[in-house]
């Protein structure tokens, strides 16, 4: 005999009904990152490192990252995780310091050979290929016998990044698949072009040049060397005397502080002109003028001006990428 009130008691097991097409919330994609072209700029490349921090700080993805020279330094050490190290070498750096990873090589085609930098570097990143950083990345040099602007994205980190802050006359080339590669900052010191050839949405540029004013100037000149007359009391007049000499801070540049202020030069015109033909979607700029090209013993002051002025732009930085959705 059937047990009627187990039956009406019993579950009714149901097929799950799934909710019309229309109801159904598609998933939101991604949210954009951004491609970052870190430019070049000796000791005041130690900006990069406040930069990354504030970015990574405020939580702003970072899809690529394009650099040269000392850009290329920071860059890759962040995407191979290692810029804590690299941060704690640039604060240790002292005077004397600088002066004992300098090795005179006065025979090669560099007043330094660099050997004691890349030792230092192998510490931390033997070993590591550009297949191994978490997002793309791209170090640019210049190939000294063609003027070719070379972008590395494979092979050995460390080789890449030599070879991008190959300073001429000061650091020794870089011979690379039968390429002798120097400092990419000759061709490109600002390298907002790989960012855009990479198809990146949002490029944002760190120009640690930008606070250089006067730079650009044209100076009517004479070429006459200055003359000193002297009078006497008696009215007559003493021989002229030519003031040959050069001014006490032009004495002390030397021979690396003229390649360097050349350099700079150099990459200043350049970027100028490159980033006026093909201008970032915004640009950081930290007020980096009054530190120089070889005071890399003031890293705490760059990565300082370096994170305050990343924090000043974030505002703008997520309305860029809010409206890219």
């Amino acid at each position: 005999m059937l047990d009627w009130a187990s039956i009406r008691t019993r579950p009714v097991e149901r097929e799950p009904v799934s909710p019309p097409p229309d109801l159904v919330e598609p998933e939101k994609p991604p949210r954009h990152g951004i491609a970052l072209a870190l430019g070049g700029g000796a000791a005041r490349g130690w900006a990069h490192i406040g930069v990354l921090r504030a970015l990574d700080e405020a939580g702003v993805r970072i899809d690529m990252i394009a650099g040269t020279s000392i850009g290329a330094l920071v860059g890759g050490c962040y995407l191979a995780g290692k810029l804590d190290e690299l941060e704690e070498f640039a604060r240790s750096l002292t005077k004397r310091r600088i002066l004992g990873l300098l090795d005179l090589n006065f025979g090669g085609s560099g007043l330094f050979g660099g050997m004691k930098l890349t030792t230092r570097m192998q510490e931390h990143l033997e070993g590591i290929t550009f297949d191994d950083l978490s997002k793309p990345f791209v170090c640019v040099a210049a190939e000294i016998r063609t003027g070719h602007e070379i972008w590395l994205s494979s092979g050995s980190l460390i080789t890449a990044m030599r070879a991008s802050y190959a300073l001429p006359g000061v650091f020794e080339p870089v011979v690379c698949n039968k390429r002798v590669l120097i400092d990419g900052a000759l061709v490109n010191p600002v390298p907002v072009s790989v960012c855009r050839a990479h198809e990146q949405p949002l490029v944002v540029a760190v120009n640690l040049h930008y606070d250089l004013f006067g730079r650009a100037a044209v100076i009517k000149h004479s070429a006459d060397l200055p003359e000193k007359e002297g009078k006497p009391a008696d009215g007559t007049k003493t021989p002229l005397v030519v003031d040959r000499g050069p001014s006490q801070r032009d004495a002390r540049l030397g021979i690396t502080g003229v390649m360097v202020e050349a350099f700079n030069i150099i990459q200043d015109r350049i970027s100028r002109a490159r980033m006026a033909g093909d201008p970032p979607d915004l640009s950081l700029q930290p007020k980096l003028g009054h530190i120089g090209l070889t005071e890399f013993y003031r890293a705490d002051e760059a990565i300082r001006l370096g994170y305050q002025a990343t924090k000043a732009q974030l505002e703008e930085m997520d309305r860029l990428l809010t409206v890219l959705g």
